[in-house]
């Protein structure tokens, strides 16, 4: 196995670990889901374009279309799922949010059982009970947000997994189909993103914009710090796509959950609540996540 594809699968896992409970910190220091959001790609955008303009503009050699399709990628994956995520946040909390938003890999393989014919072994099955298992006990678990949340909040994680899981599906197609590389990638992602956050900003919060950002500056530090985390993993994402393949890269990086739970329970006890139904549930989730995506060893 490449240890370099394993290297950056988990730098995968670690980061976006550590960032959902920083957005949830900013949060509760007068933060917004969107203005959560908005901050995060912009430190993405300013670090990718940033690394486009050292290394060249190789990303204007590529076909119009594929600049187009990474662009329209990037409005749903990168914008809608990065909203629905910290509206995730923001209701249930770090450590459920992330275990529900690990179930992604079961809705990429869903997609392309329905759009691209793909087979699903009897492995694949006993790993979607384990899923739908997990995600029950981390809809009973009791833990998350302290002041409590209703199951319907859900929806937003599960919606943001969805809308990862499509990008996903897209972007490895776009990879072995193309010239393109990570870097072009991400760059266009994050930048599709962010017209489209400030769109809906312009058009949502038109005559409350001052207001709208005038939050402490803790919230952005916090906010600015997820950013950060945010873009090393989903750097490292999309150049283990371009290394390895699916099956070896989303079992490695799905561990997610676990981090953001193990950095909540050490540094953010004081808002969220780590119950050992939230910790199983948190591991059927990864267990069934790895038998879905990692080598088959049970078929039909």
């Amino acid at each position: 196995m490449d240890t370099v594809v394993v290297g950056l699968a988990l730098l995968t896992a670690t980061s976006w670990g550590i960032s959902d409970p920083l957005s949830k910190a900013g949060m509760e220091r007068g933060g917004t889901p969107l203005l959560a959001s908005i901050v995060v790609v912009s430190v993405s955008v300013i670090g990718y374009w940033l690394s486009l303009v050292l290394r060249g503009f190789d990303l204007f050699a590529l076909p119009f279309w594929v600049v187009g399709a990474f662009f329209g990628i990037g409005l749903v994956s990168t914008g809608l799922a990065r909203l629905l995520n910290y509206v995730g946040v923001e209701r249930a909390g770090a450590s459920v949010n992330s275990a529900t938003v690990n179930t992604r890999p079961l809705w990429a393989t869903i997609l392309a059982i329905v759009f691209l014919g793909e087979s699903i072994t009897a492995q694949g099955i006993v790993g979607i009970l384990c899923v739908v298992s997990g995600l029950g006990l981390v809809a009973f678990s009791g833990g998350g947000d302290i002041t409590g949340w209703n199951k319907r909040d859900l929806l937003f994680p599960l919606g943001a997994a969805l809308t990862f899981a499509f990008g996903n599906v897209a972007r490895r197609f776009l990879f072995t189909n193309t010239g393109a590389t990570p870097l072009d990638a991400v760059a266009l992602n994050e930048l599709a993103g962010l017209v489209g956050l400030l769109s809906f900003i312009l058009y949502s919060q038109r005559g409350q914009l001052r207001s709208f950002f005038q939050v402490p500056r803790q919230a952005y530090a916090y906010f600015v710090g997820c950013g950060v985390f945010s873009a090393l993993a989903l750097f490292g994402l999309f150049a283990a796509l371009e290394r390895g393949q699916v099956t070896v890269v989303d079992p490695l990086s799905s561990p997610t959950s676990l981090f953001a739970i193990l950095v909540t329970a050490l540094f953010f006890r004081q808002v969220e609540s780590i119950t050992r139904r939230l910790l199983v549930g948190a591991v059927l989730v990864i267990a069934g996540v790895v038998l879905i995506t990692g080598p088959q060893f049970l078929t039909l």
